[in-house]
């Protein structure tokens, strides 16, 4: 969501060379953003104030479901929030939620592409990854929500790999969890979130590139177990994170 979506698209248009085509996905104004090929990537829409409220610039994560009212319940049952929905969305239904540590994502139900995570390709999301105040009791809340234990393991596998629980999806790993960065983070403004990772060929090229753009570095480029990353935040304080294109996931680490 952005406060002004032609700023966005000047921003990140530049940044990830993205191109935009609008869609009819919700009620405001709404476009998709695509890779170099035409590849869906991104939705980016534009965050009108309601009821005098307006909403934050943030990338929010969304998870597939066959049915958004029993997630919507599970999350309920298990000490989450539902905020908004299950409600109509374009072509599915949607709903906005958090766990219970505070951390927001959605709920998509509706028909899905591949397209939208796909091979490993600059602009393309590469890696999420939940910073939380503990990994194994959000790796619990979200497995339960989300059926990750229910499913054959070889469609779905939650391992623990360098520092933080991993999920699996048709042996491609997806997302990660890490606990203890929200103790030991020293801005008491820090809270539980999910943070994007954005392919790119040369991090600190674009750390400075999204400076030069009017936006700013959170955390300097560095190495992880995963490859170079760098978390970065547009001109109207979305933060994202970048990552070197390789093979491997890219994920971050307790410095931003």
């Amino acid at each position: 969501m952005a406060a002004d979506l032609d700023r966005a698209h000047a921003f990140y248009g530049e940044l990830f060379g993205w191109g935009f085509r609008p869609t009819r996905q919700g009620h405001g104004r709404y476009t998709v953003a695509y890779t170099e090929g035409g590849v869906p990537t991104v939705g980016i829409g534009a965050s009108s104030p309601s009821a005098g409220v307006t909403l934050p610039v943030t990338w929010t994560t969304y998870f597939a479901a066959d049915s958004a009212d029993e997630v919507a319940s599970r999350i309920q049952e298990r000490g989450g929030t539902v905020a908004v929905g299950p409600l109509e969305f374009g072509s599915g239904r949607v709903a906005w939620a958090a766990d219970p540590d505070g951390a927001n994502f959605g709920i998509w139900e509706g028909d899905l592409t591949s397209a939208w995570w796909g091979e490993r390709r600059p602009g393309a999301p590469v890696w999420l990854e939940l910073r939380t105040r503990d990994a194994f009791e959000a790796a619990l809340f979200y497995g339960q929500v989300f059926g990750w234990d229910s499913q054959e393991r070889e469609r779905c596998d939650v391992r623990f790999e360098h520092d933080r629980v991993v999920l699996h999806i048709d042996g491609k790993a997806v997302a990660g969890l890490r606990g203890g960065a929200i103790e030991a983070a020293p801005d008491p403004n820090v809270r539980p979130r999910w943070r994007v990772y954005f392919c790119v060929k040369d991090v600190d090229e674009v750390a400075e590139r999204a400076a030069e753009l009017g936006g700013g570095v959170l955390s300097p480029s560095t190495d992880t177990p995963y490859g170079r990353i760098a978390a970065l935040r547009d001109p109207e304080g979305g933060i994202f994170s970048v990552a070197a294109v390789r093979k491997e996931p890219a994920a971050g680490d307790s410095t931003d």
